[in-house]
């Protein structure tokens, strides 16, 4: 779980870097390397998407850590 855990973490930072660029430059960085909407770029967003809903899961892992 743990492997799963930074992946998922490494991919949301990839995400937010690239939600940054767009907000501060309007440049997005994923489809300037893969193409705009290419195949692999479409994936890309979905796997952020799919971190971000992961990342739910660790709103109980804090609040079971902070009972303890």
């Amino acid at each position: 779980m743990k492997y799963l855990d930074y992946i998922v973490l490494t991919i949301g930072i990839i995400g937010a870097i690239n939600w940054g660029l767009v907000g501060i430059f309007q440049w997005d960085l994923v489809a300037f390397l893969f193409g705009t909407m290419s195949w692999f770029t479409r994936l890309i967003y979905i796997l952020v998407g799919l971190s971000g809903l992961y990342f739910i899961s660790y709103f109980g892992r804090i609040s079971q850590g902070m009972e303890e």
